[in-house]
């Protein structure tokens, strides 16, 4: 009975199911405005790296820094985000790897670019330690 209960746990458990609930947290604190909310799943350590642009920016502080000089935080300098063509591969039960293209309507113009993620479980929740965006 036991060895049923895990065998049934072991394939209710779907962590890539589990990186796209997050992605689509991302969109959905994006589009309400709420950066922190976006931000909320990038790794908040000095190891967090996320390259755009030609730049590369280290740490979380830094990230979010550029971000709010970027976007701001509020629905009308964000914009509305969608993700498409979302891949999610699992690279070991607690690393992925994301790949995607975002289109961001903003007040005056409508970036568009691909990006791909490295995801890590720690402490039983996905963390994004890596982030290449670019137009």
């Amino acid at each position: 009975m036991i060895h049923a209960l895990f065998l049934l746990l072991a394939l209710a458990a779907d962590p890539a199911a589990d990186v796209r609930a997050l992605l689509d947290g991302q969109v959905a604190a994006w589009n309400r405005g709420d950066l922190p909310g976006f931000l909320a799943p990038y790794r908040h350590a000095e190891d967090l790296t996320f390259f755009s642009g030609g730049t590369v920016t280290k740490g979380f502080a830094a990230t979010e820094a550029r971000y709010k000089a970027r976007y701001g935080q509020s629905t009308a300098t964000m914009g509305q985000l969608r993700f498409e063509d979302i891949e999610v591969l699992m690279a070991g039960r607690d690393a992925a790897f994301v790949r995607g293209r975002y289109r961001l309507q903003l007040k005056d113009s409508a970036p568009t670019g691909l990006f791909t993620l490295l995801l890590r479980k720690s402490g039983g929740r996905w963390e994004i330690v890596h982030d290449h965006t670019s137009q």
